[in-house]
């Protein structure tokens, strides 16, 4: 599965993107966001203030309770805002 990182996101984890293999138990966006922040401190920072992550699955904003089954792209990204 392909991981995109978007704004505050992205410069807190010095990465755009990566591919992972998710392990079998992980199965909605908020098994995800978990994940990713056990397995590395500065995700673990990043995702400190879960609620505040927005998510969208396959180019569809998604809420965390969301399944990941047959997802190909998974972008986290923070609040937006308009101008």
């Amino acid at each position: 599965m392909k991981i995109l990182y978007f704004a505050w996101l992205r410069e807190r984890l010095n990465r755009g993107e990566e591919e992972v293999d998710l392990p079998a138990d992980i199965l909605t966006i908020a098994d995800l966001i978990s994940w990713l922040a056990d397995r590395d401190e500065a995700a673990a920072l990043a995702f400190e203030k879960r609620a505040l992550i927005k998510t969208a699955l396959d180019a569809r904003l998604v809420s965390h309770d969301t399944p990941l089954a047959g997802a190909k792209v998974v972008a986290l990204f923070p609040p937006m805002t308009g101008g």
